[in-house]
């Protein structure tokens, strides 16, 4: 019998703010460096990711994010920004594996194969939208908590053992 394609775990006890204004100022505020454009910055436990010119993501941990909620919002009161607890908006998952590539290409209009690390791509996934970046052994995925059980379903369709997209 064929092997599954990648193994498709949700993920939790992450937090998620989401920032908007000049990211040279958040990445100051957060002690981090302004991710590139189409990038995701790591430091330690926490990662911010770009999202577009005036919007970036920071993904921690959850016991962490109460503290990093009101720290950035002091930080930033005296500019135009916006600083979000969206953690319990959003479902994140890890497609591990050896075919993991394959997964997200079936599912999204990317190049997974050649995507390096440090990039984050927003696509659609199916028909949802979703953050995508390359974590080791596979990827990292992160849609709207609304279409949660759509995006393991499919993920997990994709991954079915056997339906690879060619030779190796």
């Amino acid at each position: 019998m064929a092997e599954q394609l990648a193994r498709i775990t949700e993920v939790h006890d992450l937090g998620m703010i989401a920032l908007r204004g000049d990211l040279d100022a958040i990445a100051a505020a957060l002690g981090m460096a302004a991710p590139d454009r189409t990038s995701i910055a790591t430091e330690g436990d926490r990662m911010l990711g770009w999202m577009s010119p005036d919007e970036a993501l920071l993904i921690l941990p959850a016991a962490s994010r109460a503290a990093d909620l009101s720290r950035l919002t002091e930080a930033l009161a005296d500019r135009h920004a916006l600083v979000a607890d969206v953690s319990d908006a959003r479902a994140v998952f890890d497609v591990i594996g050896p075919h993991a590539d394959d997964v997200i290409a079936k599912l999204a209009p990317i190049d997974a194969g050649t995507m390096p690390a440090g990039h984050l791509r927003r696509t659609r996934l199916a028909q949802v939208a979703a953050a995508i970046w390359r974590i080791e052994g596979g990827f990292r995925v992160i849609g709207f908590r609304s279409v949660a059980d759509y995006m393991r379903l499919v993920l997990a369709n994709a991954a079915i053992p056997g339906s690879g997209l060619g030779p190796r």
